[in-house]
């Protein structure tokens, strides 16, 4: 087992000790109640009512209670409460490196199935974290505040951009707060380990007086109504959903590199119901449950039917793997570290 780090995260936990509860929605059984399951996710109960209702079509004595929490509260939650009569049976984040942090301290079962054995060597880890979906990590522009012509297609564009004459993104451009956000710090720490330009990008946005917010659905409700004109690393199916919906919105892949961020499931140690954990787990790792969630969440199903599915489509995209390396910063010294240049870009003195 990986040398467990010797400080927990303490910035990242600085939380109450109970965080306030999410939105709950209980599924009751189609049939004769013969099983239960708790869910703890970070993907909106609209987006996942579907996939549920049709778990149920195939399991109707299943009884399923789902609770929409954000990534850091579920991360921190489920250490508070695992002991507890709403400890939950399965964990579905997508804060890859919290729940890759779970598996290394012990907290999660193991499972191997047909399905499981499916998944591509970047998306498990260790028969403990399961990738279930994955999506690209994106820009999105209002096509009524950014004509297509002028919309950057790589960070290099993206920074001309916002150092242009006359300021056209000043006040207009948002990104995750990854002070609040576990999703937005993870994919910062990536930027920095794999974009050569993101300091300046940083500096760049922080000039622009770059609107940050803890939460996917909060920037695309700005972008969408025109108060924001463009919104840098946000998770693409929320944006896709819009798009369908009719909202004035367009999504761009960076070609010079697409983070690819992977929602990871893990069953937790303390749960109740660890076989019926694992039998939704299969289901969505399943042919019909990956095309539900395709279909109905708009996520992008993990388990390819074609050759050679070992790697994310697309070019540019670059998974990020589950693994140890995504434990480095967690270190509470490199966080706070980090955290303190990326404020500094961001928040220059005397702006």
């Amino acid at each position: 087992m990986i040398r467990l780090f010797a400080t927990v995260v303490a910035l990242l936990l600085a939380v109450p000790a109970l965080a306030a509860p999410g939105d709950v929605r209980r599924f009751p059984a189609q049939g004769t109640a013969t099983a239960q399951l708790r869910i703890h996710g970070t993907t909106d109960i609209e987006v996942f009512a579907e996939v549920i209702a049709d778990y149920q079509r195939l399991h109707p004595g299943s009884e399923v209670v789902y609770e929409d929490i954000i990534t850091q509260d579920l991360y921190a939650r489920y250490l508070h409460d695992r002991t507890g009569p709403a400890s939950p049976d399965l964990l579905i984040s997508s804060g890859m490196d919290l729940q890759t942090k779970l598996v290394n301290d012990g907290h999660a079962l193991p499972h191997r199935s047909v399905q499981t054995q499916a998944l591509p060597a970047w998306a498990q880890w260790r028969g403990e974290a399961f990738g279930i979906s994955y999506e690209p990590v994106v820009m999105v522009y209002n096509t009524g505040r950014l004509p297509a012509a002028k919309a950057p297609h790589t960070r290099r564009q993206l920074l001309d951009l916002l150092r242009a004459e006359g300021a056209p993104l000043r006040g207009k451009v948002g990104t995750y707060d990854i002070e609040r956000s576990s999703v937005g710090y993870l994919l910062a720490t990536q930027d920095a380990q794999r974009g050569s330009i993101a300091g300046a990008l940083l500096g760049a946005l922080g000039d622009n007086a770059v609107v940050r917010e803890e939460r996917t659905g909060v920037l695309l409700d700005q972008v969408a109504s025109g108060q924001l004109s463009l919104v840098y690393n946000v998770l693409g199916s929320y944006a896709q959903a819009r798009i369908d919906a009719g909202a004035p919105l367009a999504i761009v892949e960076p070609e010079d590199y697409t983070l690819v961020v992977l929602r990871t499931a893990v069953i937790p140690r303390t749960g109740a119901h660890p076989q019926e954990a694992r039998r939704f787990l299969d289901y969505l790792l399943s042919p019909r449950g990956q095309q539900v969630l395709a279909r109905e969440a708009r996520l992008m199903p993990i388990v390819r039917g074609d050759a050679g599915g070992d790697e994310a489509p697309g070019r540019s995209r670059r998974p990020i793997q589950l693994g140890p390396g995504l434990l480095v910063y967690l270190d509470a010294l490199k966080r706070r570290q980090f955290l303190d240049a990326w404020r500094s870009s961001v928040e220059p003195a005397g702006r």
